[in-house]
């Protein structure tokens, strides 16, 4: 088996379980990184937590969504912590997100199409009258034009996303359960490999129970 690439969604405040989260998940036949979002981030001390990591792949989940100058002050502050990867979404404008690439540095700037959260009738709702995949595909080029580093998008989207976009491609909402929970756009991992993404983003599925048994699970199902 190839050596698989995981982010393992961090959702959690708890120093302890991260801790553990870390160990439990290291020396595997799959090459893991770590996913923090704001809720780390913004807790009492998941900032200091994040900039003592030594020799870990780290994904600053942050999603920015806002002007120009206020991306670039946020990725100007952050740099200190020496993340690997920092999300923006694409909604921002082109304006944005080559503001931010021009400021990101060695941070590999992603991409965030639409949320595997939100379906066709949830965009319907907010305004959005075209359904995701063409948002998706649009998106995907406007990534491409700002000279993104990677994109993260529904596992269901990486072969549309293939054709625009040839950079890294990272897929949440995978699961290896039969539990969608808040997902609605989702696939298995090994349906997600075959897609073509090179990254994908698993947190529940792994971190839930007994993360040693789960990441068994997980190639168990990577090998069939």
């Amino acid at each position: 088996m190839k050596k698989n690439k995981i982010f393992v969604a961090c959702d959690s405040t708890n120093i302890s379980k991260i801790k553990k989260i870390i160990r439990e998940t290291s020396n595997s036949k799959i090459k893991f990184g770590y996913k923090f979002g704001l809720e780390f981030l913004n807790s009492k001390n998941g900032r200091s937590f994040i900039s003592k990591l030594k020799n870990k792949i780290i994904f600053a989940d942050l999603k920015l969504h806002d002007i120009p100058n206020t991306c670039i002050s946020t990725i100007k502050a952050i740099k200190d912590l020496k993340v690997n990867y920092l999300t923006i979404h694409i909604s921002s404008g082109l304006g944005a997100l080559k503001a931010a690439k021009k400021v990101s540095g060695k941070i590999k700037l992603i991409g965030v199409t639409i949320l595997t959260s939100l379906d066709n009738k949830a965009l319907k709702e907010i305004g959005f009258n075209k359904d995701v995949k063409k948002i998706v595909l649009q998106q995907a080029r406007l990534a491409s034009k700002a000279k993104l580093d990677a994109i993260v998008c529904s596992a269901q989207e990486v072969k549309l996303v293939k054709k625009v976009f040839k950079k890294e491609i990272i897929t949440p909402g995978i699961r290896f359960s039969s539990k969608l929970n808040d997902q609605k756009r989702t696939l298995t991992p090994k349906q997600a490999y075959r897609n073509g993404a090179d990254y994908l983003v698993i947190g529940r599925d792994i971190t839930k129970g007994n993360i040693k048994k789960n990441i068994k699970k997980l190639i168990n199902h990577l090998n069939q």
